[in-house]
């Protein structure tokens, strides 16, 4: 009988929980009796709730983030109505800073903070019968030494299938206002020794993609040269994700980075605003000279995938601001560049600028601004367009060439805000845009609205579109291609395929 289930609803299929695993390998003898189950956000909830039951758990712990806390209050809902006497306990960021903006009442208990081991000592408590005195347990941080890592129970399946999360530290020594990492006291250091013992065992079994969720891969200079050294060491291909500061590449970190294969390195950066002024307003550390060295770097000497990181609605900032930001970036490096809208979290020092810069937030996952003192409504709702716009078209690779046509020699941001707004008319959606739908609205807006030549630009849209093998021809560009010569054609398989 399992007494405690361990589950979460991921954002996606292809992603794992490495929490509900540290919790499972840290539960002692409470173990056999426990199972972890993981679900989606797509999955329907009263059939979660039917598979979490079917053995009558006595404990059923629920991991809470942003992308799931209204889906999970829904699935609370159900699980006492069905079984009012298992007790459930939620964890996770979304519960760990106050104010609750989604019902979390019929929770039992609520642990907030790292509870690696917390959890243990509450599931023994209850089914021993000693009922603690207290609904909500804050925690303080666990040392890492204590805990028992949780690799080994990455089965075969997510292996094979799923992308695998991993980390050498937690915490963050900057104190950016909109993020929760924020909130951290220090950055603490797993045994790298243990640490890569446990990769390189992931690594006999199978293991070919790992995710650092590290907030600050490169502050160690001497971890991190170590980690990349163990893949630098593997035969490619596989795929390494981190998050990365932005101004600490020493020497020694450049000459490993730029000896990674094309496709293998995924660096993601945190820019947010490049904007001094801006920066500043959110307590932002901004080294411009040595940022934009350091893009260029990974931009010219390095087969790393870039990600850049752009934040619409920080306080302060105009849209001409984040424009300028945009063409900045785009000037510095032809990498993928996400556009996020400034959410504000429970728990967070952005709250600070409610009052002066006139902030006004949804109070509705994913709690995103809804206007400000420079940015209206409208301007909000137009921003969100152009960042969905921006990822199917610039981000996605599909049109990587050709998109660029849309502003040549002008500014990015101005030129590919018209297009936003245009294609928006066109469509009146932002999703369900089919990829052949896509590219003829592109094809359409550049011919018609550009003026630009149907020749010129049907070669590059070929160029983009038909890079990869098993792509049929649109229909829009059959007459343009008798003197189009295929070549360089190339397929994509594994974890990543955006990165090819």
């Amino acid at each position: 009988m399992q007494k405690i289930i361990l589950t979460t609803l991921n954002s996606r299929f292809t992603h794992t929980s490495i929490a509900l695993r540290y919790l499972y390998a840290n539960l002692k003898e409470l173990q056999k009796t426990a199972q972890i189950l993981e679900f989606s956000i797509n999955d329907a909830i009263q059939t979660i709730a039917e598979k979490l039951l079917i053995d009558s758990p006595s404990i059923i712990g629920i991991g809470v983030y942003i992308w799931n806390v209204s889906q999970v209050s829904e699935l609370i809902h159900v699980i006492k109505k069905i079984s009012p006497d298992t007790k459930i306990i939620l964890g996770g960021p979304e519960v760990s800073h106050e104010p609750f903006r989604v019902n979390l009442d019929n929770a039992d208990f609520i642990i907030q903070g790292e509870g690696d081991l917390a959890f243990y000592e509450l599931c023994r408590n209850i089914l021993e019968e000693n009922k603690p005195q207290n609904r909500i347990i804050r925690m303080s941080l666990p040392s890492l030494k204590n805990l028992e890592l949780p690799y080994k129970y990455y089965t075969d399946d997510d292996i094979k299938n799923r992308y695998l999360y991993v980390e050498a530290s937690r915490g963050c020594p900057f104190e950016c206002e909109f993020c929760l990492s924020s909130m951290d006291e220090k950055v603490r250091a797993f045994d790298l020794d243990k640490l890569l013992e446990e990769f390189e065992i992931l690594w006999q079994r199978g293991a070919r993609n790992f995710k650092f969720i590290d907030r600050t891969f490169n502050l160690n200079i001497k971890t991190a040269n170590r980690l990349l050294d163990f893949f630098l060491k593997k035969e490619a291909p596989y795929f390494a994700h981190f998050e990365v500061i932005p101004d600490h590449f020493p020497d020694s970190i450049k000459s490993k980075i730029a000896s990674f294969a094309d496709g293998a390195l995924q660096l993601e950066i945190g820019i947010q605003t490049l904007n001094p002024e801006i920066a500043n307003n959110i307590s932002r550390q901004l080294k411009l000279d040595k940022i934009k060295e350091n893009i260029k770097f990974l931009e010219n000497e390095t087969e790393a995938h870039i990600h850049l990181d752009l934040i619409v609605g920080l306080p302060g900032e105009t849209l001409k601001s984040f424009g300028d930001n945009l063409d900045e970036l785009v000037s510095l490096s032809s990498c993928e560049i996400q556009i996020g809208i400034l959410k504000k979290l429970s728990g967070t020092y952005i709250n600070r600028h409610d009052i002066e810069f006139g902030m006004i937030y949804s109070d509705i996952p994913p709690y995103d601004i809804l206007k400000n003192r420079e940015l209206s409504f409208n301007d909000i709702q137009i921003m969100k367009r152009f960042s969905r716009f921006w990822d199917l078209t610039y981000n996605s690779s599909n049109f990587k060439q050709s998109v660029k046509l849309i502003w040549q020699d002008g500014s990015v941001y101005k030129n590919f805000y018209d297009f936003s707004s245009w294609i928006y008319t066109q469509t009146d959606s932002t999703y369900k845009i089919s990829l052949q739908r896509l590219g003829e609205l592109l094809f359409m807006y550049l011919r018609e609205v550009k003026n630009l030549s149907p020749d010129i630009v049907a070669k590059s849209m070929l160029e983009d579109m038909m890079k990869l093998k098993g792509r049929a021809i649109p229909n829009y560009l059959k007459p343009y291609t008798q003197d189009f010569q295929f070549q360089n054609k190339q397929g994509t398989s594994g974890f990543n395929k955006r990165q090819q």
